[in-house]
């Protein structure tokens, strides 16, 4: 076994330390999850980056959030069921139509790769799995490119990172059963950016279509 595996057992060792107290199992709260079941209050859904880690993030508890994770943190519009298969689709309908989740968050962050993929796009990159993928996210570069002339590529990084989750947050409400439960149950829905350089976080404002530093 190589170290980085030995490391990851090392650290699960620490984690059932933690968690699963031989002496007092009842009173584990993997215990109660399992007696229980799982009714998170947040459906997370963010990027497969791993210096972006949701649970981390936010120092959330077992339990605490549902979460999913792609590259670039990126919702898809709503499509038939029966035309392709639809991993982000389906546990957004799972969070919302069974775990009745009162809250969807859409992560982006700084320094996204897929979001860097989208912007330096060419050739045959774009057949690849990651290519098509990205194209959820053309409408923000195409703005993006718009409306930065001769912008330097970190500002058009940047931007496309906040603006493909402007599209992500539109392509969430296509969805019927999320549309439902915004108007019945006042589901909570929000786009929030992570700047890993600066250790800030921003929220956008949908009034205003723009990102506003949340102080904490």
């Amino acid at each position: 076994m190589n170290k980085p595996m030995i490391r990851l057992m090392a650290g699960f060792r620490r984690f059932r330390e933690k968690y699963f107290d031989p002496n007092d199992p009842e009173s584990s709260i993997y215990q109660k999850l399992a007696s229980s079941g799982q009714t998170p209050k947040t459906l997370l859904i963010g990027c497969s980056d791993s210096r972006v880690d949701p649970a981390i993030l936010t120092g959330a508890s077992p339990g605490e959030l549902f979460v999913v994770r792609n590259v670039a943190n990126l919702i898809p519009p709503c499509e038939p069921s029966a035309i392709g298969f639809h991993g982000t689709s389906s546990a957004i309908e799972f969070a919302v139509v069974s775990l009745r989740v009162e809250n969807i968050i859409i992560l982006g962050h700084r320094q996204c790769g897929g979001i860097r993929a989208l912007m330096q796009r060419g050739g045959t990159q774009e057949q690849s799995f990651v290519g098509q993928w990205m194209n959820i996210a053309e409408k923000a570069r195409q703005k993006v490119l718009a409306e930065n002339p001769g912008a330097d590529e970190d500002t058009l990084w940047r931007q496309a990172e906040m603006e493909s989750l402007k599209v992500s947050l539109e392509n969430l409400k296509t969805f019927p059963f999320v549309k439902e439960a915004i108007k019945t149950r006042q589901l909570n829905v929000i786009a929030v950016y992570f700047d890993l350089e600066q250790g800030q976080l921003m929220e956008l404002d949908e009034g205003l279509q723009k990102f506003r530093m949340l102080e904490l």
